[in-house]
């Protein structure tokens, strides 16, 4: 019914051992989070009281279905636009263009099959869910209403990702776009909570969050729900992914190919542009000999060659991987777009932490308010966490782009020597992405400036967040260099930014909120975070391990543990600055020195393909 776009990849993702793994290790790490929540809470008191089996079942049902919209969300969103990106950069978008597909087949075929894996996670994660009203405190029809809610959740970020790829010509644009998107319909749901003026149904209706949220609250029917803010929001949700389609299908053809694809002859010059190269070439002591010759040119159309408007060479610098980077749009003319929608983030932010500030409230200490950390860490970590995922977006699609484009095969014949490209692409990201990287740099100096942070401490989270900005970018070359895939590469490299940042933020906060016996707790934390380390090491280290990866893969959790928990215990900021400076550049030192060596780059079409790995 779909075509046939999606009946191939329905086809071959169940002959993929990758599919299979993928939904194995999502169960069971759903499955470690609650054992170890069970852990932590029996260790400070008894569950063998139905009341406080109840209190946890409903506790952890709060816990994992956030972190199920997530991941899944995101996953769709970065799987849909990475994947028609990746069409685009290998020309065969316009192989599908060329057929006689429609517009359906071809546009309704992606969204599917990029939602083939996170439905399936959501499906294979339905049975532990509906474990929990075992225990008590949670009701079966909480669990639908939550499933609904984040299957509908899942369908709108993967048409938003499809359709923004289809409308983008670069990979960075489109994954950078989807994200922020994605982001800004969250912050709607925000502005329009925040203010008295409307009803609060309407922020539910439009934000993910806040469904998700009053899903888990709710006791009725799904049919009672369909009525309520949660049941606007599938209404609401299902009605904006139509519309995304439609247009999607409606303008596939249009935007493809793009103006970048499209080849158009060179406008010939006039004849006082023939005379201004002549005398730029030979010189004014040879231009009056000229003066009838040109005269008898301009007096008949331009032919030829010589009437073809020719550039002048430029200056190029000494390393031309970073004098592409910064003298030339190498992520496309739209990246302009993708800052100024990062500006509006950063503004909305930015007022809310102002508004802080100006009532007090960031001013007051965390214990006396009830919270564990300072009122703007919230914010202040959302923009921080937008801006590194965005960072390594752009690092990763860098190489990607070259890989997919074939234009790292003509670098890697060149004289290019490898520091030169590592050195040229690690410092070309970052000055492309300097408005992310700078704007929260700025409002850190605005916090130290309005008091709400010592100039001590200031001077501590600017050196800490240069060093996670290096990391980012290190790790986006370093995936794209070592996954022959760009999709894989991409989703390696986002997804290890996500179990650093928020993966440990969520064992953090099973053990902020029991509360219970550090000693007791610091066991089963032991095991999720020696799983993460493993997983780290498979996604950093899988095709050239190392001991220093061995090392960085296993100590990086460790130590970003230990940052938090000093940050949340509120005593010296610098063991908080100096572990993440050491713990990230140690790992950042171990991705990047091999690189500078030498050249090891698969140039494969999928490993699986040949008995060997040709490398450059």
């Amino acid at each position: 019914m779909l075509g046939p776009v999606f009946n191939r990849e329905a086809s071959v993702a169940p002959k993929r051992s990758s599919t299979y793994l993928a939904r194995g290790l999502y169960l069971l790490t759903l499955f470690l989070l609650l054992c170890t929540g069970y852990l932590v809470l029996d260790g400070s008191r008894s569950l063998f009281a139905n009341s406080d089996a109840a209190k946890f079942g409903g506790w952890m049902f709060r816990l994992l279905a956030p972190l199920e919209l997530v991941i899944l969300s995101a996953l769709a969103a970065i799987g849909a636009a990475s994947n028609v990106a990746q069409e685009k950069d290998r020309r065969t978008l316009l192989l599908l263009l060329m057929t006689r597909l429609s517009g359906f087949e071809i546009v309704a075929g992606k969204t599917a099959s990029a939602l083939l894996t996170p439905l399936s996670l959501l499906i294979v994660s339905l049975p532990l869910f509906l474990t929990l009203p075992l225990l008590g405190g949670v009701a079966p029809s909480q669990v639908f209403a939550v499933f609904l809610v984040i299957a509908v959740s899942v369908v709108v970020s993967a048409a938003v990702g499809t359709v923004v790829a289809l409308w983008r010509e670069k990979t960075f644009q489109s994954i950078a776009l989807t994200f922020l998107v994605l982001l800004l319909l969250v912050a709607a749901g925000e502005i329009l909570a925040s203010t008295s003026l409307t009803d609060a149904a309407w922020a539910t209706s439009i934000s993910p969050p806040r469904a998700l949220i009053a899903a888990t609250n709710t006791t009725s029917n799904v049919l009672t729900m369909l009525r309520s803010g949660e049941g606007w929001f599938v209404i609401f949700g299902s009605l904006v992914s139509v519309i995304v389609l439609a247009i999607g299908i409606a303008k596939v053809r249009v935007w493809n190919p793009s103006r970048e694809v499209r080849l158009k002859a060179p406008e010939p010059e006039t004849s006082e542009e023939y005379l201004r190269d002549i005398s730029a070439a030979e010189g004014p002591a040879e231009l009056a000999g000229e003066n009838t010759m040109a005269a008898n040119l301009a007096s008949k159309p331009a032919e030829g060659p010589m009437s073809w408007k020719v550039r002048q060479p430029r200056h190029v610098w000494d390393n031309p991987i970073l004098w592409r980077e910064v003298r030339t749009w190498a992520y496309g003319r739209k990246i302009i777009l993708i800052r100024a929608v990062f500006v509006l983030i950063f503004a909305i932010i930015t007022g809310a932490i102002a508004y802080q500030v100006q009532s007090g409230v960031a001013m007051e200490p965390s214990g006396r308010i009830g919270r564990a950390f300072p009122a703007v860490t919230i914010p202040m970590a959302a923009l921080g966490v937008i801006s590194l995922v965005l960072v390594n977006a752009l690092a990763v699609t860098s190489i990607t782009g070259e890989r997919d484009g074939l234009a790292l095969d003509l670098l890697l014949v060149t004289d290019l020597r490898p520091r030169e490209f590592i050195f040229g692409k690690l410092l070309g990201v970052m000055y492309a992405a300097k408005e992310l990287i700078l704007l929260p740099m700025a409002l850190i100096v605005y916090l130290g400036i309005a008091g709400v942070m010592t100039f001590e401490n200031m001077q501590y989270a600017i050196l800490a967040a240069i060093g996670l900005y290096v990391f980012v970018t290190m790790l986006g070359i370093h995936s794209g260099l070592n996954y022959v895939s760009g999709r894989t590469a991409t989703l390696a490299s986002l997804g290890t930014v996500f179990f650093l940042c928020v993966g440990i933020a969520i064992c953090m906060t099973i053990m902020v909120s029991f509360r219970g016996a550090f000693q007791l707790q610091l066991a089963p934390f032991l095991v999720m975070i020696l799983g993460g380390g493993a997983a780290l090491f498979a996604a950093l280290g899988w095709r050239n391990p190392s001991s220093a990866i061995f090392t960085a893969a296993f100590a990086l959790p460790l130590i970003t543990f230990y940052a938090i928990t000093q940050f949340l215990l509120q005593t010296d900021h610098l063991y908080v600055a100096a572990a993440l400076i050491f713990g990230y550049g140690f790992t950042t030192a171990a991705m990047m020195i091999p690189a500078l060596s030498e050249f090891d780059v698969p140039l494969e079409v999928e490993p699986s393909e040949t008995p060997a790995e040709p490398s450059a």
